[in-house]
């Protein structure tokens, strides 16, 4: 029999080692979020999408944070190929000054797309926009969603906006609304438990903290 106290365990142990997200990230400007939650009458699973960009890294990237009592590899969290970088010319994007861009298209997965924008605005401008208007090439597909869980697991709900916890508050996982409503749903699969009263959140234009690092 599963268990919401089992998921909420799982995840506030992920707080707990940094493995769930924090939309608040220092070292993350926060771009887009997408949430997915996967149910069958035995397993569970839950991936959370976190598109940021790093300056210090230079990169656009879509972290998949991964659970459930069903991972195929890995433990709950992230690994390695959990981070998905977008930008495929990244020396053609970002200037001789970091952070600002340069101009021209933007390649995402062999797409090169013309955003608008003008030499010299600030890069996390330019990629907000670059989302708002092309998410789902940041977002991950199929493929990429069920790396690390079963293919054949049915998923029941699909969240792009929700009201998420702020880990730099001391809230926990369990005592979030959203996940403690979302656990009901991995583990009975009733659509109907999740009933949020609060507003959501997840819009980056909330987390002023995100790459102020």
């Amino acid at each position: 029999m599963m268990r919401s106290t089992d998921v909420l365990e799982q995840l506030d142990a992920a707080a707990e080692e940094f493995l769930f997200p924090d939309l608040n990230n220092g070292y993350y400007y926060a771009i887009d979020v997408r949430l997915h939650a996967y149910h069958d009458a035995s397993r569970w699973a839950l991936v959370i999408e976190a598109v940021g960009y790093s300056p210090r890294a230079r990169s656009l990237t879509d972290v998949l944070h991964v659970y459930g009592n069903c991972l195929t590899r890995g433990e709950p969290g992230y690994d390695d190929g959990d981070f998905l970088d977008r930008v495929d010319n990244w020396d053609d994007v970002e200037s001789d000054v970091p952070e600002i861009y340069r101009g021209g298209p933007i390649v995402v997965r062999g797409q090169a797309i013309s955003v608008a924008a003008e030499p010299g605005e600030k890069l996390v401008d330019v990629f907000r926009r670059l989302a708002r208007n092309h998410r789902e090439l940041l977002l991950a597909n199929d493929v990429e969603l069920r790396r690390r869980i079963p293919i054949d697991l049915p998923e029941v709900l699909r969240l792009d906006q929700w009201h998420h916890p702020i880990l730099t508050d001391g809230v926990r996982p369990s005592e979030s609304e959203t996940f403690q409503q979302i656990a009901d749903v991995l583990t009975t699969g009733d659509v109907g438990r999740y009933a949020p009263s609060q507003p959501p959140n997840t819009h980056w234009s909330n987390w002023p903290e995100s790459g102020s690092l």
